[in-house]
């Protein structure tokens, strides 16, 4: 059983799928980043300065709270502007994978074509048939003299 889980974990395809989530989950935090960095100050300007994270809906009538961390210490909360940053955030990272397989496709594509045109041209002849057809050609010119 040992064995078989080993050539298991020695496939390839599990292998990259290891690599793709251990990738995936650094690639998050640095869309966490623009996110949370740079958009949504941006859109916070745009919409009259203000911060989605601390956007919450209480709960409880014990919770006084006006920030969102506190307010969770205080009971419980609806934490929709969270929410909001966490869908932003989502559809930024759908885009780039969407424009990242787009890429891969296209390279792909073009790998292809380059494979279906090098099919298609014809193969040089071998140096034996070039010398034998240099030797008829001078056997031609040869006799026309």
């Amino acid at each position: 059983m040992l064995n078989e889980f080993k050539t298991f974990i020695a496939r390839g395809n599990v292998m990259d799928l290891a690599v793709g989530v251990i990738i995936g989950a650094a690639f998050s935090k640095i869309v966490d980043s623009v996110v949370n960095d740079l958009i949504m100050p941006l859109v916070g300007a745009i919409f009259g300065g203000f911060d989605f994270s601390n956007y919450f809906i209480p709960l409880s009538s014990s919770v006084t709270a006006t920030s969102l961390a506190a307010a969770r210490e205080q009971g419980a909360v609806i934490a929709y502007g969270n929410f909001i940053t966490i869908v932003i955030n989502f559809l930024i990272l759908a885009w780039i994978i969407f424009l990242m397989v787009k890429g891969v496709n296209k390279i792909r594509a073009s790998v292809e074509r380059d494979k279906l045109e090098e099919k298609k041209a014809p193969a040089p002849p071998p140096e034996d048939i070039k010398l034998l057809s240099e030797i008829r050609d001078l056997l031609k010119t040869q006799r026309v003299s």
